[in-house]
């Protein structure tokens, strides 16, 4: 057994990295609680944003955190566009068919980035990268300490957005009944598109929270999408809470299973967690039992 010394450290950046995963499994959950469909484009999605923020550095010199300001908007619109004129009409109002849509867009995406860019993983060097912040025994990095903030800001936001504005009540009246939704007068399409932005949106900002101490290639953001997708059950699926709960749990198994299993074994503790979560209890950890 380890000393709290190691473990209250542990728990910390585990928190840390979990925030991530959570916003990531945020625009997941939030599409899938209203959609009623998996966005197997997420991934490309995420990965086409961490592109956009990485040249965002090396061609206009604008730090991540600063790009996030033009990125989370255009991203917005770039969601809303995909749903509403490529999506939607593709789709022929068959669930069935949005999931092959999704693939397919993925697949495109990937690819495109791949033909453009190459299979070369690019990173980028900050002046803060390597900087911490010394709490209690623990040394957190700086950029996941602004991330954990930023995705805590976040949630805080969309739990806003979702309570107290009109498209927010537009959202959750097309989530629990489209027909009826539809019979008041509400433009399901076009609630569609903007909830699909709105998690598309929330990409942008994961990918510029990321990119200070992470990676950038064609194929980066299927491992945290990979991991958002087991949030998403564990939280329960389309509970905006339950991912962002969820992410954090996540993000300390992670961690300490990487302290008992050894740094490269870490995720193994996620989908033994998964797994077992999934017999005991199927509609998540924080979801509402059928």
């Amino acid at each position: 057994m380890f000393s709290s010394v190691i473990l209250i450290p542990a728990v910390l950046n585990g928190l840390m990295t979990g925030a991530v995963y959570a916003l990531v499994a945020l625009g997941l959950t939030l599409i899938y609680g209203v959609l009623h469909i998996i966005n197997f484009a997420h991934g490309a999605l995420l990965t086409a944003a961490m592109f956009a923020a990485f040249f965002a550095h090396k061609l206009l010199g604008l730090d991540p955190y600063v790009a996030a300001v033009g990125l989370t908007p255009l991203f917005f619109l770039v969601g809303y566009g995909l749903q509403r004129y490529v999506i939607g009409p593709a789709a022929h109002g068959e669930d069935s068919n949005i999931l092959l849509v999704t693939l397919g867009l993925a697949v495109v995406i990937e690819n495109a980035l791949l033909y453009a860019f190459r299979a070369d993983t690019r990173t980028i060097n900050l002046p803060y990268a390597f900087d911490v912040v010394e709490v209690g025994n623990a040394f957190l990095a700086v950029p996941r300490v602004i991330a954990f903030a930023t995705v805590i800001g976040v949630a805080l936001l969309l739990w806003l957005l979702m309570r107290f504005t009109r498209t927010g009540k537009a959202i959750r009246a097309v989530a629990k009944e489209k027909l009826g939704a539809e019979l008041a007068g509400i433009d399901v399409a076009h609630v569609y598109a903007v909830t699909f932005g709105i998690g598309t949106a929330c990409l942008a900002i994961a990918a510029c929270l990321l990119l200070p101490t992470y990676y950038v290639n064609p194929h980066a953001g299927n491992a945290f999408v990979l991991v958002a997708f087991t949030v998403v059950v564990l939280g329960g699926m389309g509970s905006v809470a339950g991912a962002l709960l969820g992410g954090l749990f996540v993000g300390v198994v992670e961690s300490l299973s990487g302290l008992y299993l050894g740094e490269s074994l870490g995720q193994i503790g996620i989908f033994v967690m998964f797994i077992l979560v999934l017999l005991l209890r199927p509609s998540g950890l924080f979801g509402a039992r059928a």
